[in-house]
């Protein structure tokens, strides 16, 4: 039963990216251009988001579990480091070349949309590639 509420979940949450214009690389890229013909709404979307997630988390968290039983994770408030920077610099900029976040981009490869699949690929070689260094840079380390 677990499988088909996230099935069902997971559906609607794609659609509703359909319809507020996330799989749309145009929208998000207009969005993104604010000195030139600005689009903000998805501003409104995401405030949206936000607005409907953050009492939901909050009541999981008080609970202890989510309404599928499923355990909250603790937060883990750690320092603003270089990975994180670096990281959130590489994103902004796939996202500003692309049009795509990972959702919006799973959407795509779901309807199959050639520039989301190359973008998912090229995501998935970016996330393997990212294990492959910080696992030479832990072997490194192991040396020293």
């Amino acid at each position: 039963m677990t499988l088909l509420i996230s099935l069902l979940l997971g559906v609607t949450f794609g659609v509703g990216l359909i319809l507020a214009g996330m799989t749309d690389p145009a929208k998000v890229l207009a969005f993104l251009d604010i000195g030139g013909n600005w689009d903000p709404s998805l501003a409104l979307v995401m405030g949206g988001a936000i607005g409907v997630a953050a009492p939901a988390y909050a009541l999981a968290r008080r609970q202890g579990a989510t309404w599928l039983g499923m355990p909250v994770l603790p937060e883990t408030k750690g320092a603003i480091d270089s990975p994180l920077l670096v990281g959130s610099i590489i994103f902004g900029i796939g996202w500003g070349l692309s049009g795509f976040c990972p959702g919006p981009a799973l959407v795509g490869v779901g309807a199959g949309y050639l520039p989301a699949i190359a973008f998912a690929i090229a995501m998935v070689f970016g996330m393997e590639a990212y294990e492959w260094l910080m696992s030479a840079r832990g072997r490194q380390l192991e040396r020293q």
